[in-house]
């Protein structure tokens, strides 16, 4: 996890480009960020990848648990090794 150097959060890198909904296997379109503020730093941010067909479900899921914090198109998370 790193930070700007104002501080805000930059999400976590992500390796392998699959959906993150149970079962699916298809490229995801969408990057949900997401923390537990109970075990991570306000700063930090979690990866879900969502395909189109999964990311309302997912986000969904993440909202009524008050752990969404955004949803970005899959192009503008870091990738690692890259």
């Amino acid at each position: 996890m790193s930070t700007t150097p104002d501080g805000s959060a930059v999400p976590d890198a992500v390796d392998e480009l699959v959906c993150s909904a149970r079962g699916c296997r298809q490229a995801p379109a969408w990057g949900v960020l997401w923390n537990n503020p109970k075990l991570h730093t306000p700063q930090r941010r979690k990866v879900w990848l969502a395909c189109e067909d999964h990311r309302e479900h997912l986000s969904e899921y993440l909202r009524v648990r008050d752990f969404l914090r955004d949803v970005v198109p899959v192009d503008d998370l870091d990738r690692v090794g890259t």
